[in-house]
């Protein structure tokens, strides 16, 4: 079991799942954080049975804030030197983690970041899905200054370097934008991975908008001009 990794999982309202994504992490990794985004049903419980840190939230801040609120626990963490951002809803898979992190730790890059349009692409992938994700990836590498293939894969993992300076202060889903604008800023080194998300019922049922989608932009948009 590595107690060198620490996993950071946003959680909102994810109880029938995020018990059976924590305790399978768990089995392979000491460390799994997850931030209870003030969920309106039993998701806190159901974290807190698996024995993972359970961090909530007093009222609902978004994922972008439930990530930084993570990052900051899991920085403390005694020997923790590789940090995973990782979704509730079992959309990840853990042969992709392990894949990233063998391959951060091979090539001494700062921040391995995971692709569904590299090899294999996202099992139960709808083609309006698909499509708003490529429109997101070339928007992203035009205002970004990074050259991807995914731009919001929430599947990623970095060192302490990069844990350290990481502030995330979008707390709503432009943070995956955000994050890019670290990696830029930082001149981190990063590379991307294909990985395999699967889409099922419920994540489809929980996935995000056309119109949240142009909102993200908007935002990203609105950030840049304001500075």
């Amino acid at each position: 079991m590595r107690s060198d990794v620490a996993f950071i999982i946003p959680v909102y309202n994810e109880e029938t799942v995020v018990r059976g994504v924590v305790e399978n992490v768990l089995r392979d990794y000491a460390h799994v954080v997850c931030v209870n985004d003030c969920s309106r049903d039993r998701s806190a419980d159901e974290v807190e049975a698996t024995g993972a840190y359970l961090v909530n939230h007093p009222i609902n801040m978004g994922q972008g804030a439930a990530l930084q609120t993570g990052i900051e626990f899991a920085r403390r963490l005694r020997g923790v030197e590789y940090f995973v951002t990782y979704d509730a809803d079992g959309q990840h898979r853990l042969e992709d983690v392990a894949t990233m992190l063998d391959t951060i730790e091979r090539t001494g890059d700062d921040i391995v970041m995971g692709s569904r349009f590299l090899g294999t692409e996202a099992v139960g992938m709808t083609r309006t899905k698909r499509a708003v994700l490529r429109m997101a990836v070339a928007f992203s590498n035009a205002t970004s200054g990074l050259k991807l293939t995914d731009t919001h894969n929430g599947l990623r993992v970095f060192n302490r370097r990069v844990a350290e300076q990481m502030q995330i202060t979008m707390p709503d889903m432009a943070h995956a934008s955000e994050i890019l604008e670290i990696v830029a800023k930082g001149k981190y080194r990063y590379r991307e991975v294909p990985v395999t998300i699967v889409y099922t019922d419920y994540s489809r049922g929980k996935g995000q908008s056309i119109v949240n989608a142009i909102n993200i932009a908007f935002d990203t948009l609105l950030r840049k001009v304001s500075r």
